[in-house]
């Protein structure tokens, strides 16, 4: 009997041990998978947030695809700079967020470069210039931004348009009226609900050349400063930054770019 129970012993002492040195092994592995490196930007497609509703920049066709001249500026960088993307779309009040949070690797979306947003994001060398512009009712009296004083104007919230009114009129001012697109502020144009929208020149135009029934016109005015589009990244991501950048100069050297305006604006970019 007391060789059986020290025979016992010793079995249940080694099933302990196996067990033991079992559990050792899986914790050591651990670390060494948490560790591994993320693929590089390369390896992977990356998300392109941008805000489909600012023809002839990015917009949905019938098929729901996203579409514009900045989807084929960044549908070429990529080719050259060797990246694979996707294009999502991604309304505006949210689409920087997107960026921090890395919901979205890069975002291109008719975005102004600032000194403020600098501050939270990267930007590309500047891709296209633009301007402020005015749209108003084929009868009114506007002549110069400084007209507006007295006026409703719509505006796109959070844009560089919003920004120009709210330094003309006050920030808070209730004769500003702000929408979740430039369209959306141009049909209330329409409509009559304000007398004057302000917002980049070419989504202007465009929403004119194609609504020539709206009785619009436009008025331009010498004090507005021109305004870079760039593409943005997350702040501190230097290496895909770089990619952006190499890819931009090429499309640019090889006359990929003018072939791309031209086939949305009708002329070779200057």
């Amino acid at each position: 009997m007391l060789v059986n129970r020290r025979l016992t012993l010793i079995a249940a002492s080694l099933v302990v041990g196996l067990a033991l040195a079992g559990c050792g092994k899986q914790e050591a592995a651990a670390p060494a998978a948490a560790s591994a490196p993320p693929p590089p930007a390369a390896a992977r497609v990356l998300v392109v947030g941008t805000d489909a509703a600012y023809a002839p920049f990015e917009s949905q066709n019938e098929k729901g695809d996203v579409v514009g001249f900045d989807i084929d500026v960044v549908k070429a960088v990529a080719q050259k700079a060797g990246i694979q993307v996707k294009f999502v779309n991604t309304p505006w009040e949210g689409i920087f967020n997107s960026l921090d949070q890395g919901d979205r690797d890069l975002l291109v979306s008719s975005i102004t470069i600032t000194g403020e947003r600098r501050q939270t994001m990267d930007f590309s060398q500047p891709y296209f210039e633009a301007r402020q512009l005015i749209a108003v009712k084929s009868d009114s009296p506007v002549a110069k931004f400084e007209d507006l004083k007295s006026l409703k104007v719509g505006v796109q919230n959070g844009t560089t348009g919003d920004e120009v009114v709210g330094k003309l009129l006050g920030k808070s001012s209730t004769a500003i009226k702000r929408f979740e697109s430039t369209p959306l502020a141009l049909k209330e144009l329409e409509a009559g609900g304000v007398q004057a929208v302000v917002a980049d020149n070419g989504v202007v135009a465009h929403y004119l050349a194609n609504n020539a029934g709206g009785g619009f016109k436009t008025v331009s005015d010498a004090g507005f400063p021109a305004e870079q589009y760039g593409i943005a990244v997350k702040k501190g991501n230097a290496e895909l930054l770089a990619r952006i950048d190499k890819g931009l100069a090429d499309i640019k050297a090889d006359g990929t770019y003018a072939k791309i305006y031209a086939s949305h604006f009708g002329a070779e970019s200057k």
